[in-house]
């Protein structure tokens, strides 16, 4: 069985006052289809939560799943259940550990807001639907939860790479765009190719010759990069 992790956007209320480590948080949605098609739905946690404390408290709270850095188990719920949205959570920071205290810094200053979890498919079924009604999704109904963890970026990046994919569009259209019209401004009124502009096969003309720096390299099957086009780099999945 592998474990797999699923993340959400949502709102980290810090609790008590600043030095006091508590915050609470959604670590799951119910009813609503993420990025892979997967929807979580109530009673998906109920049996798990009963292998933790009788509040659902003593879950191991984690930045960003590093459960191979115990330096990285930053604390622990001090109680978690299942309500109308989904997975609530209260969670204690363990504020020892100076990982724990700058994660809480984090929190507090609204620079990090996302939770996930990690887990395993107990229970799970395929769903039909019409593409009107939203199309089909897998319906998780029974988790086994491990842990939840604080997160920087979330495991849903679609818009991210979409937003890649159409300024890459962007710029090989332009491109595309611009010989266009420098093939046209060759032309003579009739459409037939200017003399001036023929040259021979032995000595290429400088119209020729003076094609755009990088027309060439702007021609790779990959197109121009993320980096190249002013865009951030995107962190994989988590």
């Amino acid at each position: 069985m592998t474990m797999l992790t699923k993340t959400i956007d949502v709102e980290v209320k810090a609790i008590g006052d600043e030095d006091s480590g508590l915050f609470q948080a959604y670590a799951s949605v119910f009813n609503n289809v993420d990025s892979y098609g997967d929807m979580v739905v109530p009673g998906a946690f109920i049996d798990a939560l009963k292998e933790y404390g009788a509040k659902g408290e003593g879950i191991p709270l984690y930045w960003r799943h590093r459960m191979d850095d115990p330096f990285m188990n930053l604390g622990a719920t001090t109680e978690a259940r299942e309500d109308e949205h989904g997975l609530w959570t209260e969670s204690q920071l363990d504020l020892t550990n100076e990982a724990s205290k700058y994660a809480y810094k984090l929190l507090l200053e609204g620079r990090v807001r996302q939770m996930s979890f990690a887990y395993d498919i107990l229970e799970a079924s395929w769903v039909e639907r019409k593409p009107e009604d939203g199309g089909s999704y897998y319906e998780l109904r029974k988790l086994l939860i491990h842990e939840i963890s604080i997160v920087p970026v979330g495991a849903n990046q679609e818009t991210e790479i979409l937003a890649v994919k159409s300024a890459r569009d962007a710029a090989v259209a332009a491109l595309i765009d611009a010989r266009q019209k420098a093939d046209d401004a060759a032309l003579t009124p009739d459409g037939s190719v200017s003399v001036d502009d023929q040259g021979t096969a032995d000595e290429p003309t400088d119209a020729n010759a003076e094609e755009p720096d990088g027309a060439n390299a702007e021609e790779q099957k990959s197109g121009p990069s993320a980096q190249h086009l002013g865009l951030i780099n995107i962190y994989a999945a988590q």
